[in-house]
Formats: structure tokens, sequence, C-alpha cells
């Protein structure tokens, strides 16, 4: 049987590298090797114990690689070409994809606390099958969730698309974002930094870039932001007012998941507004009565899941290849996967400017 080297969540606190058979694709799977992939603030919180995944398995969802081998069914591919897979790899065969929601696959699991259903089921790598921290991955649905990368295009320059750049556009799109809007956004990791671009090519004008790294707040004037806020240094919510001459902002994007950040994008809408979360919570929230307006204030909430599938990957690869956007800055280190667990430190502890990791096996 052979043998792969796969970074596999053992318990709270723990992430190692392991040994795991080489899995084999089934009539509708792809194997892809692994040649690039990366860390996500998911995989921290995974890692922290604060969002549950089954002992032993290799987490990861963000996948460059090359096919290896093709399942009996997969049809508009070929071994030896150039791939990547999106975080998400819906079924496209779940009431919830076929209600135009591929991201909440809502697959039953009798295991899940959540009376057998877990929304985020689209969500498979490194949530409910093995992930793309490992040499290689079993990608399911090989046919709706392969997209091939364009020639001429590095590792580096589409290693956003399968997670982060997704995310982040989402995030933007379900902003309700128009021509000439103001657009606050909290929180510039890599998903924040994504949001600030794709809230630029969505048609804002003024957008306002929120975090406490002036090295991060450079990079989202380098995305597209205008006025760029150390929420250490100001009052992130007074000063928006005066910037927007009391109206507030169009929409807010809320990038981190926490209580405090929520609270604050609530805070700066018009009336009539749109808050765009995209943020992990690890812990309950609540609405804040008065900045909700006593829920009068014609306020729209909605929150999102990194939309999958070869479709978005398409569009997102189209991006980078017709010169919209670098996201290649992103990358400030690179490891080998033998030394994951030092990336995984040096990405926890946010040391040394980093925004995201090149893991390469």
């Amino acid at each position: 049987m052979r043998m792969m080297k796969a970074a596999a969540f053992i318990e709270r606190g723990r992430i190692e590298l392991i040994e795991k058979p080489i899995p084999s694709p089934g009539p509708n799977d792809a194997l892809l090797k692994i040649t690039t992939t990366t860390i996500c603030g998911t995989d921290i919180h995974i890692l922290k114990g604060e969002y549950a995944v089954p002992h032993g398995l290799t987490v990861g969802h963000e996948p460059v690689g090359i096919i290896e081998k093709l399942g009996s069914n997969v049809k508009g591919f070929k071994e030896g070409q150039r791939a990547l897979a999106g975080a998400i790899c819906p079924s496209f065969t779940s009431y919830a994809c076929q209600d135009g929601f591929p991201a909440q696959d809502g697959a039953y699991l009798p295991e899940c606390p959540c009376h057998g259903y877990k929304a985020t089921a689209g969500w498979r790598f490194g949530n409910v099958i093995d992930g793309t921290q490992a040499e290689y991955v079993l990608v399911p649905d090989a046919e709706a969730n392969l997209a091939l990368i364009p020639d001429g295009l590095t590792d580096e320059q589409v290693l956003m698309c399968p997670d982060v750049m997704s995310t982040g556009f989402k995030g933007a799109e379900n902003a309700n974002i128009k021509i000439g809007d103001t657009v606050a956004i909290f929180a510039q990791g890599p998903i924040g930094l994504c949001a600030t671009a794709g809230a630029r090519l969505q048609g804002a004008s003024l957008i306002i870039a929120i975090s406490s790294s002036p090295e991060k707040l450079m990079m989202a004037g380098k995305m597209g932001a205008n006025v760029m806020l150390n929420y250490k240094e100001t009052d992130v919510i007074d000063e928006i007012f005066k910037i927007t001459a009391g109206r507030g902002v169009d929409a807010s994007i809320e990038c981190l998941g926490t209580q405090a950040t929520f609270n604050q994008a609530l805070r700066v809408l018009k009336p009539g507004g749109t808050l765009s979360s995209l943020g992990v919570y690890s812990d309950d929230i609540q609405l804040p009565v008065e900045a909700f307006a006593y829920g009068l204030g014609d306020h729209t909430i909605r929150t999102a899941l990194c939309p999958g599938g070869k479709e978005r990957m398409r569009r997102m690869m189209n991006v980078i290849q017709h010169g919209g956007l670098d996201l290649t800055p992103f990358v400030t280190h690179r490891f080998q996967l033998e030394n994951i667990a030092e990336a995984y430190h040096l990405f926890c502890e946010k040391r040394d400017g980093v925004i995201k990791l090149a893991i390469t096996p």
C-alpha cells in the first residue's frame, strides 16, 4: 500500500504530520497530487478546538496540484493536467445545491450535534473528508469541482482562488454594493483584503479598511481601499461617521468573527444598509438593540460560505489571468509540508507580518 504524508488533527492544540494511505478514487472522484496548498484561519479554529472535526482527519481545504488519477466517470479532464478545486466541493445533487445554495450542501450526518444536519457540509475538505495539507487529496464529484489552471499562471498566482478570494468576493457580492457606494470592511486578514478588492470590483467608490496591523492596512490600500483606520489609534465608529458626514456607510463587511467587530459593522450602517458577515464565529453573538434600531432600521444582514465548483473557480482565475487582480503579495512565507508545525505556529501567532503561507510537499 502506497503511503503519503498528511497533516492531521490529533486533538485540541495538536495538528501533526502523520502517514496515511494514498486514497484510491471512486468512479466520480479524482486524485490530485498537491503541488501547493496553504493554511487558513479556519484551520486555526480547528486547531484550537473551536470548530469540531473528527480526530485524525487531514486538515486544509485549498488545493493546487496535478491530476494524478481520474475516476472512470469523470469527463473533460486528463491525467497530468494542472488543476485546482474550490475549498467547497458541492455535490450539486442535494436539495440545498439545487435550491441555489451549493455551498450549503446539506449532508445528513448522524454524528452531527445539530440533529444530524450539518449546513456547512458543502465544505468537505478538512471538515467531513480528508483535506489538502498532504501529498495527495481525493477530490469528490471531480467533474463538478476540478478546474483547470490556465497556461502561464503559477501556483502562487492561483493559490487564493479556492478559498479566500472566492470568500472575500462573496462578501462583497452579498453586500449589495452599487457604483458610488461607501463600504467599511472590518479586519484585513486574507479574506478581508479580498473583500476589499471585491468591493472595488463591485463598484464601491469609497472603501474604508479597518485593522490594527500597519502592514495589512498598507496591503488594503493596494487592494483598493481609500481610507485605512487603525482601531487601536482611533475611534472607528466616530471616524466613519465623520467621513460620511453622519450618513453611515452603504454596506459593511465583517471578516473576523467577533462580537466587537460585528457590533461595529452594524453600528456604522446607514438606515437600509447591508451588513455582509464572513467571520467564523466561535461563540454566540448578540444583536445590539440600539444599533439594530430595535428591528426597525431596514437593515439587511447576510452570511455566506465560500462558493465553490468549477465555474466559480474559472471565474476567479479569469480575474487573475486578465489582470484584474494580483494576489501573489499575499504569500509572505513558504514552508515544506514536513515543516507544517512550524508554519502553524507562525500563522497562529501572526508573527513576521504573515498574511498567507505557501505549503509545498
